[in-house]
């Protein structure tokens, strides 16, 4: 990964720091729910403001598309903000029509309106890129989930004035390099979910880049079903046999090992505590649901964590939201988590569905580093460059 320019590279007393956060948290009844994102950027607020900067707050809630719409205020994130930062937050509504004035003295933390109220914001307007960079000295980001999505406000900013990348971007960004360009090798990366339409690229990629890849999750039957193996009624997408059958050859071109379940969880309805039998690959009912792994193939996943010293996840093995077929979900992961406690394993994991399995599993905090971005983690395992990332390189 080329260089990027951080905090340690800039003087920041007395500067106007304009900082790009992800700010798109739940919210019910007007209050934030789920502040994970608010704290992961804490460190970087407190760092600025204790080297005597002024800390001016930009970030994108839902998509008003432009419009002014009041349910998509970023005001009722404010109360939320200031009690993890524990400081005083101001909150400035403005519709971005015009460029907002703006009076912030070192010390001062100001939340300004949702920048998706303006049309030009998801189409990197110059404009107001222009206007955005006109609030402050430099500009930090700190959103690595919204760096994928050349905005304005995340990436024609930077080209207006000076740009750094914040705390939380940092160790996002190392954490990544860490598992893919600089492992400790051997690597095996799990992938995991319902489609492989979904995750083509990702597949691709990580085949030449992984000493083994761990395939679960329904997209799983459809490389079953490439190889001849009849998968009930179980989800499964018949027109990417010959998409599966290539990958596999590519795969083993790469000298990259794909691990295949070789017995599955079954059950005839698709619900909580519906009766499951474990089958073979090769002798699953014709009218049964492949809803799990099974324990034969979770032990063969852990024996080939066993012979690795990097793990990379995306994605769970089966329909781990509903017992019992969150059983090798939960199994697997805590095998990742033990050995990581233990310093054998470097385990990085993302994606929405990894977050909550591993949540649900309840080793999230066990794991080296968890991300909580979703298309910009997916994309950057596709080996895709990321905009918002790009603009903060040096050189």
């Amino acid at each position: 990964m080329p260089a990027f320019r951080t905090l340690d590279d800039v003087d920041l007393h007395g500067k106007k720091v304009v900082i790009r956060l992800d700010l798109n948290v739940p919210i019910k009844d007007g209050k934030v729910t789920d502040t994970t994102r608010i704290d992961r950027v804490v460190p970087t607020l407190r760092e600025l403001l204790n080297k005597g900067a002024a800390v001016i707050v930009l970030a994108h809630f839902d998509r008003p598309k432009g419009k002014v719409i009041p349910e998509m205020s970023l005001k009722p994130v404010a109360p939320a903000l200031e009690k993890a930062l524990g400081h005083k937050v101001k909150f400035v509504f403005t519709d971005w029509q015009s460029a907002p004035k703006v009076e912030a003295k070192p010390g001062d933390v100001i939340l300004m309106e949702n920048t998706r109220y303006h049309g030009g914001e998801e189409k990197n307007d110059a404009g107001f890129a222009k206007m955005l960079g006109g609030l402050g000295d430099i500009f930090v980001n700190d959103a690595f989930s919204a760096a994928h999505r050349a905005h304005s406000s995340t990436e024609g900013i930077a080209h207006v004035i000076p740009a750094y990348a914040g705390r939380a971007m940092q160790a996002e960004l190392n954490a990544l390099a860490q598992a893919l360009e600089t492992p400790r090798k051997p690597v095996i990366a799990v992938v995991g979910g319902a489609k492989v339409s979904s995750k083509l690229e990702l597949l691709g990629n990580l085949v030449k880049k992984v000493e083994a890849l761990v395939i679960g999750g329904a997209m799983a039957n459809t490389f079953l079903y490439a190889q001849g193996y009849g998968v009930g009624k179980s989800l499964c997408e018949p027109d990417l046999a010959d998409t599966a059958r290539d990958i596999l050859k590519t795969a083993d071109k790469a000298n990259c090992a794909i691990i295949l379940p070789i017995d599955a969880t079954v059950a005839k309805e698709f619900k909580a505590g519906a009766e499951s039998h474990d089958y073979g690959i090769d002798a699953i009912p014709a009218d049964g649901m492949m809803l799990d792994v099974g324990p034969m193939s979770v032990d063969r996943v852990k024996a080939a964590i066993d012979g690795c010293h990097t793990l990379l996840w995306n994605g769970p093995f089966g329909a781990f939201e509903i017992s019992p077929f969150d059983a090798a979900t939960v199994a697997v992961a805590k095998y990742a988590a033990a050995r990581t406690k233990a310093h054998k394993l470097v385990t990085i994991a993302g994606g929405g569905d990894t977050v909550s399995a591993l949540n649900h599993a309840g080793v999230a905090h066990d794991f080296t580093y968890i991300s909580t971005a979703g298309g910009a983690f997916l994309e950057w395992l596709e080996g895709k460059e990321l905009p918002g990332v790009k603009a903060l390189q040096v050189g």
